[in-house]
């Protein structure tokens, strides 16, 4: 009885206070007339209540989006299933569900009707402006009695997730002498420099196929041996981007570090697409997609674990070892000093072909921070990088062809060298 009253609205609780006030009226003056009025004045309210608060086990209901993952900017759909499976009051039914800010304002119906064991379905859209992992929900229920006098509230659906990926542009081309088509073959230049024999072998093992027997490896060892894996990590290419919040100008979707990470996006699936297996990391050695020991993987993983992605509020580029650890590497760096230029020029020494893209992060903001891109390029360039300066008015497929233009005389430089 405690739970129902609760759910009285103001005019309710008016009602039943104007009944009350009824009852000892007629019992000091003494009038039943009056008494059977405020009998009745008290009992509506009581009614209405109790009338909302048992409709309470009688709403079900279900959410689903119909793009669980969307590009930003980008429009999804959300529908919600409202069943009736008891009855419910003619008063209506109120329904808002939980959208977060970056993902629009939060949606309201009023279901006026609602047959017993029918279905009602509703629906909004979603336009997310920026990359993340959302929830959406809870939705919930306001139940008014036809008077609305009383209202009680109930979560009829828990929350949906929503992963907003960013967005990918179309690029072209690729670096000479990758491995597919004109140029040096990409597994020699590659694998320069590692030492790798080109199949890993172990014991046989009953139910190998036999076609698969190295028998280099058995007349050497006097013992059957089986290959595993022919030219491992082949084409395989290490993509860096540098996520330092410091680092970057700008907020929100269009920041330098939007931009960054989906021209990290980009490039990517871009490579994926054309047969290379490629590694994400961060300028903290932190793995996204992608391990030496993969042999592939999909472009959800790259863009989950962009969309995942979290800003480092580290300040200074250390890059310790080499972050490509051995394979080429393609570089996407915010505010890059000449510091951290340098040492990470040190750790790729007569390391396969090495490309960046600096961002002159200036250029996406107002911010009186001055930074010039110019010195760190010219340390990189020095120590045979090939490198991009990046700007917000130029696209990122002429960014990327010119990173691919430059990379190829860069592999063409390298393959001499070998020789």
């Amino acid at each position: 009885m405690r739970g129902a009253l609760a759910g009285l609205t103001t005019r309710g609780r008016c009602l039943l206070a104007a009944g009350i006030a009824a009852a000892l009226c007629s019992a000091v003056l003494n009038e039943r007339d009056l008494l059977r009025v405020a009998v009745f004045v008290i009992a509506l309210p009581l009614l209405g209540a109790a009338l909302a608060a048992t409709s309470r086990v009688g709403l079900s209901a279900r959410r689903t989006v119909v793009t669980p993952r969307v590009p930003a900017g980008e429009q999804t759909e959300v529908v919600l299933e409202i069943n009736a499976t008891g009855r419910i009051p003619s008063g209506g039914l109120l329904l808002e569900d939980g959208v977060p800010y970056t993902l629009g304002g939060r949606p309201r119906f009023v279901v006026e009707r609602l047959r017993r064991r029918n279905t009602v379905r509703l629906g909004y859209q979603l336009r997310p402006t920026m990359r993340g992992v959302h929830n959406v929900g809870p939705l919930r229920g306001r139940i008014t009695d036809p008077f609305g006098l009383a209202e009680f509230e109930r979560e009829l659906a828990a929350q949906s997730r929503v992963v907003v990926i960013p967005r990918v542009m179309r690029l072209t081309g690729l670096p000479g002498g990758s491995g597919q088509g004109a140029g040096d073959d990409g597994s020699i230049r590659l694998r320069s420099g590692q030492g790798e024999d080109d199949a890993i072998v172990r014991q046989y093992r009953q139910g190998d196929d036999l076609r698969r027997v190295h028998w280099r490896s058995t007349a050497r060892r006097d013992e059957l041996m089986v290959r595993v894996e022919e030219r491992p990590w082949r084409g395989g290419i290490t993509v860096l981007l540098d996520r330092r919040g410091p680092a970057h100008r700008g907020t929100g979707p269009t920041s330098s570090l939007e931009w960054a990470i989906s021209l990290c996006a980009s490039v990517c699936l871009h490579l994926h697409h054309v047969g290379h297996q490629v590694r994400l990391v961060t300028e903290d050695a932190v793995t996204v997609a992608g391990e030496h020991s993969d042999t592939g993987h999909s472009d959800d993983v790259v863009l989950d674990g962009l969309a995942s992605l979290q800003v480092s509020q580290r300040r200074d580029f250390s890059a310790g070892t080499d972050p490509g650890e051995g394979y080429e590497l393609i570089a996407i760096f915010g505010a890059l000093d000449a510091t951290g230029a340098a040492e990470l020029a040190r750790s790729r020494i007569r390391r396969p072909r090495s490309l960046a893209v600096l961002l002159d992060v200036n250029r996406w903001s107002s911010e009186d921070r001055p930074y010039d891109p110019t010195e760190a390029a010219s340390l990189l360039r020095d120590a045979g990088w090939g490198v991009v300066i990046a700007r917000p008015d130029v696209s990122m497929n002429n960014i990327w062809t010119d990173l691919c233009r430059i990379g190829s005389v860069r592999g063409r430089t390298m393959a001499r060298g070998i020789q």
